[in-house]
């Protein structure tokens, strides 16, 4: 009997060793309460887009990746579908503090509506840093993004110039209530201030959907049919100008300046639709943003905002080394040709 007793404690040792790990969640990430990891254990950083399907965003998960993987950190990555999806992201932080993740990186839909699910991230002793779009609280650790009021400022500049100082000029922002929005309609309007002869119309939101986009440059065209300027300020906004001004035959007479760097908004570029972008840096949007919550999370000082910086690329500047790499962080260094082999010496 003593040998049967001590032969199933024994199994029951060998199986309490071999019990298997916790189902992973996205991104490889353990499910389990981040306050119970041991040391030896990754951080578990949760990053939350405004939204997955623009460029934009794409390339904020790649800064992201790349900062876990030199940090040491495992991303989980989950954002709502679309930027007015305010309620869902709401329900996605919640979710992330329910599973205990040891950070929160997050581009606020909404100024406003996201202050209560940061304080419900802060009071659960998890650290949040924003990217991009702050909230209207001092609970962030620091606000990781682009100046947009002096990027909207360029972009008015830019667009005064190609205009000649003088005409009718539209803005079309995005999402009412989205700090970015609100940013780069002020720094549009203060730029603007310094042009007295430029008269700019009210905003209309392209809600970042392209069709919409497109929708009210259409009716800007139709309702002010001496406008020469347009300012998009996202790639949704651009994108809808771009196809309005294109399929009314105006390209090129109807200058646009426009925030983002997305493809389609570079092809635009290079065929003359659109005259200059914007150009954020996302990548650095994401890696800064994920180094931040983990700098904090170790006790280390973090700047209460970190700015990203803001580029002008036209069709002048666009394949200079310096835009190539903003707008391909990733790709490697273009390697230096060879030297061509001495030919040996003549014998005489």
């Amino acid at each position: 009997m003593k040998k049967i007793l001590v032969g199933l404690a024994v199994l029951c040792l060998a199986a309490a060793c071999t019990q298997p790990e916790p189902p992973a969640g996205e991104g490889g990430t353990v499910r389990q309460d981040a306050r119970t990891r041991t040391q030896k254990d990754r951080l578990t950083i949760a990053v939350i887009p405004k939204g997955l399907v623009h460029q934009f965003w794409l390339t904020v998960h790649s800064g992201a990746e790349e900062a876990g993987r030199d940090l040491g950190a495992a991303i989980l990555w989950r954002g709502p579908e679309a930027e007015t999806e305010v309620m869902k992201q709401i329900d996605i932080i919640d979710d992330m503090i329910t599973r205990g993740v040891d950070g929160i990186v997050l581009a606020a839909c909404d100024t406003n509506a996201l202050i209560d699910p940061v304080k419900r991230a802060v009071d659960a002793g998890i650290p949040v840093v924003t990217i991009d779009s702050g909230v209207e609280s001092d609970l962030p650790v620091s606000f990781v993004a682009t100046d947009n009021l002096k990027g909207a400022q360029m972009a008015a500049d830019k667009l005064a110039e190609l205009i000649g100082g003088k005409g009718v000029v539209g803005q079309i922002p995005f999402v009412p209530g989205a700090a970015t929005s609100q940013l780069r309609e002020k720094g549009f309007l203060d730029g603007m201030a310094k042009h007295p002869e430029i008269t700019v119309l009210p905003p209309q939101y392209s809600m970042s959907d392209v069709a919409k986009g497109m929708s009210v440059t259409q009716d800007l065209m139709t309702a002010h049919p001496e406008m020469v300027g347009i300012f998009g300020a996202n790639e949704s906004s651009a994108m809808g100008a771009v196809q309005a001004i294109e399929a009314a035959g105006k390209k090129g007479q109807i200058k646009l300046v426009a925030f983002d760097a997305a493809q389609e908004e570079l092809d635009a570029l290079e065929r003359g639709t659109i005259q200059a972008l914007i150009v954020q840096n996302p990548f650095q949007m994401g890696y800064q943003g994920v180094k931040a919550v983990i700098d904090k999370i170790k006790g280390k000082d973090v700047p209460k905002q970190i700015d990203t910086g803001v580029t002008v690329i036209t069709a002048e500047n666009l394949e200079s080394p310096e835009v190539r790499k903003l707008l391909n962080p990733m790709a490697p260094p273009a390697e230096t040709p060879a030297a061509a082999p001495a030919e040996p010496a003549q014998t005489q």
